[in-house]
């Protein structure tokens, strides 16, 4: 049976504080059910778009096949979803700045932007964390995504480490007095996370009904004291594809959940009812997540097939402007990988295409001459060549997945945290 545990704050009479943020005050941290052994069952409208969401996912992993290397429509979709995970918790970049501070990197670079330091490290936590899809899901498997998470961050010296004091969401950052929601107490967190891990490696739900129930459980318990959001949308993935769903793309499903971020968040917060999980509450609120996740599911899967349909075309035009090409060339290898890579060097090229850095060099002259490539300028003095209609249409995609939900800028949620 979920429910809460009055706790009380002790004053902090530390000088320079607010009266409101040193008062000491009673709150609530609420615990949930366990996963394991909850009878969950689904409505007839939700079951069916679970479905629909399944058919969804498997129809863009089976029917990706516009670009010839499929592997780079899964990097950029990868990318794609790694950004807007990051922008749900406020963390905004956008998709040629993100690139450039990629490309900064690889080439040995400085990185001194910041937030798309953030942001990359999303995406290296997310590579990771669906890297192999017959690996269990265990509680190592997620303290790994959150440190691979914040490497090179302020929180560097926590990542990857539960936390050990009580955190809260919402209100004063120096007392959960006035929060909106305040997670379990941290002597929990063990035994909440390894129930978790359990009903993720369970097949008895349909995916996309377990990997959105366990998204709610892990935001619920809220194990970190940062990056919890983008831990907790890997782990969707994680699960969906361990159920052997999107081995190859993965649907961007936080690009639709970034641009209903107010949904989003309220229907996470009707999955915390109060009572027994066989209530009319518990059922109620469990379903209306279910049904906005997989409905976000589906249309994310449907975008993403269209817009890898857009990059072949792209791919036909480039054909097209630069000539005749050889199978198996450089130019041809190019054209296949640079969705997946719009920013490159030649010797960069060369290892992706792996081809020699000559036959690379002259394979990037004539898409340069062709008007594909452009010279560019990355982390001060690398010579770099950017494909930009490839970022143009990525932020396009961004775009049109916004589009039928709102135009307004998405809310960010923060966690204020205890120290």
């Amino acid at each position: 049976m979920s429910k809460v545990v009055r706790r009380r704050w002790l004053s902090d009479m530390a000088a320079g504080l607010p009266r409101r943020d040193r008062q000491a005050c009673e709150y609530e941290a609420y615990i949930p059910d366990p996963l394991v052994g909850r009878a969950i069952s689904l409505d007839g409208d939700v079951a069916a778009d679970v479905a629909d969401a399944e058919r969804a996912i498997a129809r863009l992993d089976a029917d990706a096949v516009a670009l010839a290397d499929t592997e780079a429509l899964a990097r950029l979709l990868l990318r794609a979803e790694s950004v807007a995970s990051s922008r749900i918790e406020g963390l905004e970049v956008g998709g040629r700045r993100l690139l450039h501070a990629a490309a900064a990197r690889d080439f040995g670079g400085e990185l001194s932007d910041v937030t798309a330091a953030e942001v990359l490290g999303n995406i290296d936590a997310m590579v990771w964390a669906v890297a192999d899809a017959e690996r269990p899901i265990t509680v190592d498997h997620l303290l790994e995504v959150h440190r691979r998470l914040l490497i090179g961050t302020r929180l560097e010296p926590r990542a990857g480490r539960l936390r050990t004091e009580q955190n809260w969401i919402g209100g004063s950052s120096y007392n959960p007095c006035s929060a909106a929601f305040v997670p379990p107490p941290p002597e929990l967190m063990q035994e909440l996370l390894d129930d978790l891990c359990a009903f993720c490696n369970d097949d008895s739900l349909p995916a996309v009904a377990q990997a959105a129930t366990a998204h709610a459980q892990f935001e619920t318990i809220h194990p970190f004291v940062d990056g919890n959001g983008r831990t907790g949308r890997a782990l969707i993935h994680s699960t969906i594809r361990r159920r052997g769903f999107a081995r190859r793309v993965l649907p961007p499903v936080s690009l639709i959940l970034a641009t209903r971020s107010s949904d989003y968040i309220d229907a996470l917060t009707g999955t915390r009812y109060r009572g027994p999980a066989t209530s009319r509450a518990a059922h109620k609120g469990l379903n209306r997540w279910i049904a906005l996740f997989a409905t976000a599911c589906t249309r994310a899967a449907e975008d993403a097939l269209r817009f890898e349909g857009r990059l072949g075309q792209l791919q036909q035009d480039w054909r097209r402007r630069v000539g005749k090409v050889r199978a198996g060339s450089a130019v041809d290898l190019l054209i296949r990988a640079l969705p997946g890579a719009p920013i490159v060097t030649a010797a960069s090229a060369a290892t992706l295409i792996d081809r020699s850095f000559q036959a690379t060099n002259q394979g990037i002259a004539r898409l340069v001459d062709a008007a594909i490539l452009r010279q560019v300028t990355v982390a001060r003095r690398n010579r770099a060549f950017e494909a930009a209609e490839v970022i143009d249409a990525f932020t396009d995609l961004e775009r049109q997945l916004a589009s039928p939900y709102c135009s307004s800028t998405p809310v960010a949620i923060s966690s204020r945290l205890s120290w």
